[in-house]
């Protein structure tokens, strides 16, 4: 078996700022991590699908690789919006992946377990929507036609349509270009996907995208047209997609928060359960 923790959208800051003014997206990161550390199961590796840092700043990555440092685990991470493909390759280019690209997008495939990773990069420099382009496609379908394993391919920009319009209009520009390189891939069994702060699962190409939460503020749900961009602190939330040659991938959303628990199942006292009679 196979368990990948996929995390998306930290914006960290420099330390004492918060995101957005309200936003304090180094303390709910630093949870994040440590509710990532506390699971029964250790992932055997973490996927972080862009917006690392809110904005590319060497102090935001800088506090990045402290927190990641925490973790017992391989770290693979691909830019956002709000990251910056050059910036990324400096200051985190010891990460696996980062710097198998010496100029230009960050992309690259890792074997994870008995699934591949294929990490790719929609940051289009001082824009909010994102593009793949024609060189890491060409590469995507020659990667794909090469391996046969099953493939999780993680991009920021997720390219299905939400219904949250003001999200759709900075999306993936060349979507359609996507679904026809993915499309008769059968062994493409999850894309992955951040951007939207919501957590989201919708088919594309015949695939299925999960889209993870943020582990810090979420966008609003308000699926109106004309619906305002605004966010607020809905629980913040990451998936684990678990794969086994019986299951296939099976995705798991894992909130941050603590709860109450875990408790025990049992009957009132005096009721007994069928089949335990004995």
């Amino acid at each position: 078996m196979t368990l990948i923790a996929h995390m998306t959208d930290l914006h960290l800051r420099p330390r004492g700022l918060a995101c957005y003014r309200v936003s304090d997206t180094n303390m709910l990161a630093e949870r994040a991590m440590r509710s990532l550390r506390a699971l029964n199961s250790t992932p055997d590796a973490l996927v972080i699908t862009g917006d690392l840092t809110d904005r590319s700043d060497p102090r935001e990555y800088a506090l990045a690789r402290e927190l990641l440092s925490r973790l017992d685990m391989p770290i693979y991470m691909i830019p956002g919006n709000h990251d910056g493909s050059a910036d990324m390759r400096r200051e985190m280019g010891h990460f696996p992946g980062i710097s198998e690209n010496s100029e230009g997008k960050i992309f690259y495939r890792a074997d994870i377990g008995d699934v591949q990773l294929i990490a790719l990069d929609t940051h289009l420099p001082g824009r909010p929507e994102g593009e793949l382009g024609q060189e890491q496609l060409s590469w995507l379908d020659a990667t794909l036609r090469d391996c046969a394993k099953p493939a999780l391919v993680a991009l920021h920009h997720p390219p299905a349509l939400s219904g949250i319009a003001h999200m759709d209009r900075i999306g993936l520009t060349d979507a359609p270009a996507l679904a026809e390189v993915i499309g008769p891939y059968n062994h493409v069994e999850r894309l992955l996907c951040g951007h939207l702060h919501r957590p989201i699962i919708a088919g594309f190409a015949g695939k299925i995208m999960t889209l993870s939460p943020s582990t810090g503020h979420q966008v609003v749900l308000d699926l109106r047209e004309n619906g305002p961009a605004h966010f607020n602190f809905e629980p913040a939330a990451y998936f684990l997609h678990f794969h086994s040659p019986d299951t296939g991938v099976v995705s798991h959303m894992a909130y941050v928060e603590d709860f109450p628990g875990p408790h025990d199942f049992f009957a009132d006292e005096g009721v007994v359960w069928p089949g335990d009679e004995t």
